[in-house]
């Protein structure tokens, strides 16, 4: 398998040169530049992190201001690209950098691999994108290019396996161009040798060296495990109003969206009864219960159906809730996408 990984370098990293894409990233892939990348795109397709990477450069240039930025600040740049453990790990990651790295985000994988919220991946694409330090960085879509090129069958979900493909690279990266192969693997995963579609493979510089091309095996491979089915909750929200002001509650600090703002809402799918008799319990008159559109959230391991109310009121009569305009709404206060059927309501109708 070496020898015939041996073969992909150079056809790779010509291509590359001729097709990759002009992300803001790569322009200047200065160590923190590709580290606050590369944690925006995990689980995040390229097009909609391209506004949230410029926007958060732009009001956090440096790993000194990711470190001191107010949480409130943080999750505001984040909101809408979900999983928001991500922005948390990468500012408590920063604050030791400060402390332990004199600001300076480390070179070796090995130490990166120190910081929260840094896996093998990460360390390997800052390692090799922004040091050139020759050591791969193994996602989903150079498994999937590897597997198919040498037409491995084995189960890709598997840490083994996912090391062991490192293992493989590792033996065939060239050492002075480690960044530009690693980013000619993952573009050629990302825009050729396509997941869960009819690969290009016509496109693609490597087909006259792919195994799986040759046996027509492409769509069978990568070999993985089957996605477990997510559970589904049923939720009811409130969008409670007084006088253009929404009230807002914040989650938990620990779970599922820890920490975050947002519309008022409760288990089960209730009837306008149902949820007038809820709001008595909140502390809240419901001068009137208007349904709005339902909507729908999917988390990685859960799935939210959510039945909507607008509520107007006359006189809030709990202190439990903040209330916020759409000026806050836009400039202060970080609501979660999976709210954001309620959100848009607002913003359109007050």
């Amino acid at each position: 398998m070496e020898n015939q990984l041996t073969k992909i370098v150079q056809p790779l990293l010509c291509w590359y040169a001729e097709n990759a894409r002009a992300l803001p990233w790569r322009d200047d892939p200065t160590p923190y530049r590709v580290w606050v990348s590369e944690i925006m795109l995990q689980q995040t397709r390229v097009k909609a992190v391209k506004p949230y990477f410029e926007r958060f450069l732009s009001e956090l240039p440096t790993i000194s201001s990711l470190a001191d930025a107010p949480e409130e600040q943080l999750l505001k740049l984040w909101e809408g690209l979900g999983y928001y453990s991500r922005v948390r790990n990468l500012q408590k990651a920063a604050r030791v950098v400060m402390k332990n790295y004199g600001g300076v985000l480390p070179k070796k994988p090995e130490e990166l691999l120190r910081l929260p919220g840094i896996g093998e991946y990460t360390a390997g694409a800052v390692a090799s994108i922004a040091y050139g330090e020759p050591v791969p960085a193994v996602d989903g879509n150079v498994l999937r290019v590897i597997a198919r090129v040498t037409g491995d069958r084995s189960n890709i979900s598997e840490t083994a396996v996912k090391r062991e493909f490192a293992d493989r690279l590792r033996k065939i990266y060239p050492k002075k161009q480690a960044g530009t192969f690693t980013q000619s693997l993952m573009e050629l995963g990302a825009t050729v040798c396509l997941p869960n579609a009819e690969p290009k493979c016509g496109e693609c510089p490597l087909s006259s060296l792919c195994t799986a091309h040759s046996l027509g095996a492409q769509r069978e491979l990568p070999i993985k495990a089957a996605k477990k089915q997510r559970k589904i909750e049923e939720r009811t929200v409130f969008l409670l109003l007084h006088e253009g002001r929404a009230a807002l509650q914040k989650r938990p600090g620990k779970g599922l969206l820890g920490g975050l703002w947002e519309f008022p809402n409760v288990l089960g799918k209730l009837s306008p009864q149902e949820a007038a008799e809820q709001l008595k319990i909140l502390g809240v008159t419901a001068e009137k219960i208007v349904p709005i559109a339902p909507s729908k959230h999917i988390f990685s391991h859960i799935e939210w159906h959510m039945t909507n109310y607008l509520v107007p009121i006359a006189l809030p009569e709990t202190q439990a809730f903040v209330w916020a305009g759409q000026r806050e709404l836009a400039e202060t206060y970080s609501i979660p996408a999976a709210f954001g059927k309620c959100l848009a309501y607002f913003m359109r109708t007050q």
